[in-house]
């Protein structure tokens, strides 16, 4: 007797892999394709270029801040740029700036403006410094760099936003001094037609100098001519040999050179300088390293069904000794007590719903983004699109939840529906909540506002749990999963286990594999959120997940192969925990990469860090633990359904 529910599973997954192909099959060429807001711009000669000011950000404190909540310089009207949802949970504020090009039209000593510093302002820029926060432009959707040559490797290397100033001291003097970057010298780099005069902006770039600024007529605003910068006398600033000092009650002149240069990048390769990966060998080891603890475990895998297999085939045949029948009586003999419901079944059923919906939208968010979809150059969108995606996956962790829910014969269908819509994303809610009171407390503009918390309020109550119960209708409605042997009414008791079966010990060895299959794609992650650096890599993590899948799905069969041997029943939850204790040693690494590669000293920062990681943990946890579930549940019923019961 061989449940049919079973093989339709793998049915429905081939036909979604071949409406996949299909899909991918049929997308028009990239050369015609462009999403949406991110086509190119067309400019001619002398058009104006509008240069837009993000958030000051650093790696120090992990706490954004406006640009103008620094005494820079402000244009006639500040307008913010419309952001999406995933912009301003990253704690970008996009604003225009006095910086406004023409192009293919250099510029040299252009002044911005003049500003007199307060105490109050003084001590902010050097607190900021201090934290080395770097200020973030952007021109046509590209990011502000700065080069810096590697003569190492004789090539350079581009770091996002310029740092707002550097310490330092005067000569034959040992006190530490503050000085602002006033003078900037910004490279456009352009890729023109050549069959027009329109072009395209491929780079931007900024060099950033500390001057302190002279001039010797009366202050007559842009008009003034500076005696440090003054094309018609040739000088130009080339070094910070004369640095502008933050001092309260002292004048700072900012100013910016504007060049122009033509390049062979064209536009749709213009993002490969932000994303160009010189370490793509580690993550080839990476994959090489976590195919083989898959090949590993398959092989123990392979070797386990095809040892029961041939026992069993063995017996129908009334071939085997009578050594090898004491041998197997260890699974076999609990048969009566292995679809027994475990205890705290309910929370089991919410868990599993959660890790269903974390699963598909893990799922068909890396689809989209290995198909290009979340490009970088669409701001945001990744965070949006996770958002979206895990909203409307409330239909499938509700259907999850309800079906496994009426298998253990539950018949309260709306409890276990509310459950499975409020426990985690109430959990994830409240310590979201609890660190963004911290960020406003800070006055960080990485804090979100009252009309986004009410969005995703409003998103989860309005559209996830809907979706969860109509998933759990669904689902409840269908006849329960029938179990493929009968459950005694009365529970054997387990024999005394060996040490090395001990719960506690095989959790914990379980989850070591599947955290070695992802821990080094899991370095480049954490580095791309906390140190901002962009990640899109995403065909590499796409093929680190499958792995983690697999790896935790055998891991979790085997050792509950074991576990049913030595006639210990009790799976439901062990089966879970095993591959779910993967993000203890997750946790673990997100602490040794704070300690070694993170210089946060601020109390706020370290508290958002591990707040954000443990969060980032727990959802691991659920995604493995119930990947492992599932794959011991069609385990267990696939060899309890193979083999005859007297």
């Amino acid at each position: 007797m061989r449940p049919t529910a079973m093989l339709r599973w793998p049915a429905a997954a081939a036909a979604l892999a071949l409406v996949f192909l299909l899909l991918i099959a049929a997308a028009p060429p990239a050369a015609a394709f462009y999403l949406p807001g991110v086509a190119p711009n067309d400019f001619q000669k002398k058009d104006p270029l509008q240069v837009k000011v993000n958030k000051l950000s650093s790696t120090k404190t992990q706490l954004p801040y406006s640009y103008y909540s620094l005494p820079f310089c402000k244009p006639d009207t500040i307008v913010d740029s419309a952001e999406n949802l995933g912009e301003v949970l990253r704690g970008d504020r996009i604003e225009n700036s006095p910086y406004v090009f023409e192009m293919r039209e250099p510029k040299m000593c252009q002044i911005v403006c003049k500003a007199t510093i307060s105490d109050k302002q003084a001590k902010e820029l050097k607190e900021k410094i201090e934290d080395e926060y770097r200020v973030n432009m952007i021109l046509d959707n590209l990011p502000l760099v700065v080069p810096i040559a590697r003569p190492d490797r004789d090539d350079v290397v581009f770091q996002g936003g310029y740092h707002v100033g550097v310490k330092g001291q005067y000569a034959g003097s040992k006190d530490e001094k503050y000085f602002i970057h006033n003078h900037l010298i910004f490279l456009v780099k352009y890729h023109k037609d050549e069959n027009s005069d329109l072009s395209r902006i491929v780079g931007f770039e900024v060099k950033p100098f500390s001057v302190k600024h002279q001039f010797e007529e009366k202050w007559n605003d842009a008009n003034t001519r500076l005696s440090t910068c003054d094309p018609h006398a040739n000088k130009i600033v080339i070094n910070s040999y004369t640095p502008q000092e933050v001092e309260a009650g002292k004048d700072i002149i900012f100013t910016y050179d504007v060049g122009f240069e033509e390049s062979d990048i064209k536009w749709a390769s213009r993002w490969d300088t932000y994303l160009l990966m010189t370490d793509d060998q580690i993550h080839w080891f990476s994959i090489v390293n976590s195919l083989m603890i898959v090949l590993f475990l398959s092989g123990m895998v392979a070797m386990i069904m095809l040892r029961t297999l041939y026992r069993d085939i063995s017996r129908y045949n009334q071939l085997e000794t009578e050594e090898e029948a004491q041998e197997e009586t260890g699974w076999k003999l609990v048969h009566g007590d292995v679809f027994r419901p475990p205890t705290n079944s309910d929370l089991l059923c919410v868990y599993v719903g959660t890790g269903v919906q974390f699963f598909g939208m893990l799922l068909v968010t890396m689809m989209f983004a290995v198909l290009g979809f979340l490009s970088p150059s669409n701001r945001g969108g990744l965070m949006t699109a996770m958002l979206l995606i895990w909203v409307l996956m409330g239909l499938f962790a509700g259907y999850a939840s309800s079906r496994l829910y009426k298998m253990f014969k539950g018949s309260e269908w709306k409890s276990i529906t509310l459950k499975t819509a409020f426990l985690f994303p109430g959990i994830a809610f409240g310590i979201f909540f609890v660190l963004n009171a911290l960020i406003w407390g800070e006055k960080s503009s990485g804090a979100v506002p009252f009309s986004t918390m009410f969005a995703l309020v409003l998103l989860w109550f309005g559209i996830s749990v809907p979706l969860v119960f109509v998933g759990s209708y669904l689902g409840f409605k269908k006849p329960a999963i029938e179990a493929p042997v009968k459950t005694n009414k009365i529970p054997r008791q387990v024999p005394e286990q060996a040490w090395y079966m001990n719960p506690a010990f095989t959790i914990l060895i379980g989850g070591i594999l599947p955290f070695g299959a992802v821990f080094i794609e899991l370095f480049f992650i954490l580095t791309s959120i906390w140190l901002h650096q962009f990640y899109y890599i995403f065909g590499f993590l796409f093929l680190v997940f499958i792995i983690l899948i697999i790896t935790c799905a055998e891991i979790a069969i085997v050792l509950c192969y074991f576990q049913l041997c030595s006639e210990d029943y009790m799976w439901w939850w062990r089966s879970y925990l095993t591959s779910g204790s993967s993000a203890i040693y997750l946790f673990l690494y997100a602490g040794f990469y704070f300690f070694t590669k993170l210089q946060i000293t601020k109390l706020v920062s370290g508290i958002l860090f591990f707040g954000y990681m443990l969060l980032a943990s727990f959802s691991f946890f659920v995604l493995t633990g119930t990947i492992g579930f599932c794959a011991c549940l069609w385990f267990t019923r696939l060899i309890y359904s193979s083999v005859k019961i007297d």
